[in-house]
């Protein structure tokens, strides 16, 4: 590997990774689901449940998905309730709901906006939904929930709850809403090919094979540490000509390559043995 002149390689702090979304097995299961959703035979079987430890790509899958199709994005907050939920659901459609008094006046507004996107979204032959994210913050309100399921049913609109470990455990609570969500998908660590097709589709720099079954292996398969990683690589490879194969693991021996999540410590390529 050859180091490269100071005024032959960008300034490290100029450096973007690339912006390609990677479809990755985990995406392929969440499309999967909305497909099932589509062709559903029992129309009021609309909603999809997502979940999954954090960082393993769930909100940016969805975030993807909301960006193509136009559809609804929220986040919940621990302290919801009903109008706050109906509140954000007319915010997030530019609609002030203070112009709008009453709950049954909001909610019918909800369902008339929400019914025209859909049917704008049939013509353009997309997928119009709503999504929750951060969903276990709510999950336990039988309000919240009764809500969320009034909005799916009536406009047989696929919903997707996106939470992590208490989200499933909730819904069993109210079968009138887990009957409705029996497409179910759970993100799972990346394999190694996943962390090979992200890394070839992020990074800016050529990345040899030993280099990335590291990244792989150290990152346990989470799409944050994979990611960190990258444009750890990404910087020490603006500073240098990579060999045939990419940078290596001997090229960034010493360097910084991702941080531990536990500890917040970094965690360096080791040298030769």
């Amino acid at each position: 590997m050859k180091t490269r002149k100071v005024n032959d390689f960008r300034n490290e702090e100029e450096h973007i990774m690339k912006p390609t979304f990677v479809e990755t097995e985990n995406v392929r299961e969440f499309y999967g689901a909305l497909k099932r959703v589509n062709e559903r035979g029992a129309v009021e079987a609309c909603l999809v449940v997502v979940d999954g430890q954090p960082g393993l790509g769930k909100t940016t899958t969805i975030r993807h998905w909301v960006a193509q199709t136009g559809s609804l994005y929220l986040r919940a907050q621990k302290g919801w309730d009903y109008s706050w939920l109906i509140q954000e659901v007319l915010t997030s459609m530019g609609i002030d709901a203070k112009t709008i008094r009453g709950k049954r006046d909001r909610f019918a507004r909800v369902l008339e906006e929400l019914s025209e996107r859909a049917s704008r979204a049939v013509f353009e032959n997309k997928t119009f939904g709503l999504v929750i994210d951060e969903c276990d913050m709510i999950s336990n309100r039988a309000e919240i929930m009764e809500a969320v399921r009034g909005i799916s049913d009536l406009r047989y609109m696929p919903t997707i709850l996106v939470g992590m470990g208490s989200l499933r455990d909730n819904l069993r609570r109210f079968p009138q809403i887990e009957s409705r969500a029996p497409n179910k998908v759970s993100f799972r660590p990346a394999s190694l090919e996943d962390a090979r097709a992200l890394i070839d589709a992020r990074c800016e720099v050529p990345v040899a094979p030993d280099l990335t079954q590291f990244v792989h292996q150290l990152s346990k398969g989470f799409n944050r540490e994979i990611l960190e990683a990258i444009a750890h690589i990404e910087r020490f490879g603006m500073r240098a000509d990579p060999g045939p194969e990419g940078i290596t693991m001997a090229d960034m021996a010493g360097q910084v390559v991702m941080n531990d999540r536990n500890t917040g410590k970094p965690i360096r390529v080791p040298g030769a043995a």
